[in-house]
Order: C-alpha cells, then sequence, then structure tokens
C-alpha cells in the first residue's frame, strides 16, 4: 500500500528555517544573552568521565561506580550549561551530597580523591565551593526556618538574599539538583524532620512562595534524596551489624585459640609430671 505524503506550507516554512539557522543569531533575548558562547568547546560526558577516571587514578569499588559514573556526568552537563551560576545553597547541596554519598567508602582516604577528581573534571574551584559552603552553614546557626524563608524572599543580610534577588532577576535561572539538596541541608540545620513528607511542603514554600520559581522538580529531588539516603541508612546499619558479627566471630576465634593453647600447656605439664614421676621411680630401684 502507497501513502500520498502532503507537505503544508507551515511544514515548509519549519524546513526552511531550520535549514538557514545560524548558532547565537536568533533575534531573541535568550539568544542575545549567551551569544558569546557561540562556538565555545563542550566536552562530552564520556570526555570528562575519562578525565575523572585519568585524575582519580585507580579504580572505582564496584559498589560505587554506577553511583559515581551518574554524578559526573549530571554535575558537568550542569556547569557547561550556559544558564548555570554557582551559588553558595548550589554549593551546600554539593557538599552535602558528596559526604552523604561517600561516607562509607571502604577504601580509606579515598573519599577525598573521588571528591577532589569530580571538582577537577568539571572544572569547579574544590576550595571556593567548600568556602562557601562553609559560609552559609555558619549563616544558618541559629537561624529558624522563618529566617530562611524570609531570606530565601530577599530580606535581611547574609548569603541568601542575594541569591534569592539574582534568582528572581533572572528570567533564565536554572535550578540543578545540589540547588535543591542544599535547601535540604539548610533545612536539616534549623530542625525540619528529615523525610519527604515533612520536608515536601517545606520546599515548596522555599522555592515557589519564596524564590516564585515552579517547585515540583525540587520536590521530586527531595524525594530521590530521601530514597538514597535511606537505602544508605540501610547499607551503614547491616555494615556495622557485619562488623559486630565479625568481631565476635574473631573475639571467639581468639578465645578459642587461647583455651587450646592453655590445654596444650596443660598437657605439656601433666606429661613432664609424669615423666618426672616415671624417672624418680626408675631411680629408686
Amino acid at each position: 500500500m502507497r501513502y500520498l505524503t502532503i507537505y503544508s506550507p507551515l511544514s515548509l516554512t519549519f524546513i526552511n528555517s531550520q535549514a538557514d539557522y545560524q548558532p547565537g543569531a536568533a533575534k531573541t533575548a535568550f539568544a542575545e544573552r549567551f551569544k558569546h558562547l557561540q562556538g565555545v568547546k563542550v566536552k562530552t560526558v564520556g570526555e570528562a568521565f575519562a578525565e575523572f577516571t585519568k585524575i582519580l587514578g585507580q579504580p572505582i569499588n564496584a559498589l560505587y561506580k554506577n553511583m559515581m559514573t551518574d554524578i559526573v556526568g549530571t554535575t558537568h552537563l550542569t556547569v557547561v550549561n550556559a544558564r548555570f551560576v554557582r551559588d553558595p545553597i548550589w554549593s551546600l547541596g554539593m557538599i552535602s551530597a558528596l559526604n552523604l554519598l561517600l561516607k562509607n567508602y571502604p577504601e580509606e582516604g579515598t573519599q577525598e580523591k573521588i571528591t577532589s577528581s569530580l571538582f577537577e573534571c568539571c572544572g569547579l574551584d574544590e576550595a571556593e565551593v567548600r568556602a562557601e559552603a562553609a559560609e552559609l552553614k555558619a549563616w544558618v546557626a541559629g537561624k529558624s526556618k522563618d529566617d530562611i524563608t524570609k531570606a530565601l524572599r530577599g530580606e535581611g543580610d547574609g548569603p541568601i538574599p542575594a541569591v534569592a534577588k539574582a534568582t528572581k532577576d533572572d528570567e533564565y535561572w536554572m535550578y540543578s539538583r545540589f540547588f535543591g539538596i542544599g535547601l535540604v541541608a539548610l533545612m536539616d540545620e534549623v530542625g525540619v524532620e528529615m523525610n519527604a513528607d515533612d520536608v515536601y511542603p517545606v520546599m515548596e514554600e522555599f522555592v515557589q512562595d519564596s524564590l516564585g520559581k515552579p517547585h515540583f522538580t525540587a520536590c521530586s529531588d527531595s524525594d530521590t534524596y530521601f530514597k538514597i539516603k535511606g537505602k544508605l541508612d540501610l547499607m551503614e546499619t547491616m555494615m556495622k551489624e557485619i562488623e559486630i558479627r565479625e568481631k565476635k566471630r574473631m573475639a571467639q576465634r581468639l578465645e578459642d585459640k587461647a583455651e587450646t593453647q592453655i590445654r596444650a600447656a596443660e598437657r605439656q605439664a601433666e606429661m613432664a609430671d609424669e615423666v618426672e614421676k616415671e624417672a624418680a621411680k626408675m631411680s629408686s630401684q
């Protein structure tokens, strides 16, 4: 069966417009703002992960490989986006997420190497990110949820009002996962119950009501955060139980070994005593 394809004038116009497309030449506010980035070379996700692996210089534990592949790819795609602007909330989210995900990494000292390799392959200054996160964490100490809400409205001083004003004034502001986790970290600091049900309405209040931005992705990311946290907490509990059982087994093995050595020593002593008695009997004859 043959079909007749009909091209409408609209579709031909669209095709022609696509054929004449030139990067950065569109007459829109978005194109005007970011046209200076035309032709900038951007690494692929594969290239970013290859660089991460080269910088790290050692294999990643099999349990963490998929997770790190996702984090490297997601972080790379975030920071190379023209709309991305790093801020203290995002920095706090990144540090908090990495601390949570890597805290039980089995090889001691490798956590720091993985974190530094991630920063370097994504073109981020680790010292600056950590300084921003530390400054924000110091600012929020002693604050309440309402204080953060006011700050996200642009009221008061400190690092958050400046972020809030810049976010509200930027029609092309881009939300990313670490920003949402940064807000969760702030909630944790001010005593919000750390579970998905209690965090959801607070996230809605922070993002939609205070910042005036859509909250659905942030709430979804917070749900994912708590699911992963729950799995990691369960894994940590299991690892501790395994460690306790292994220590008990080791203690039992040491105890059994000690008892065996004691019994052997007792047998040797008894044998020596018997030999001595036999020798005394032989000499008396």
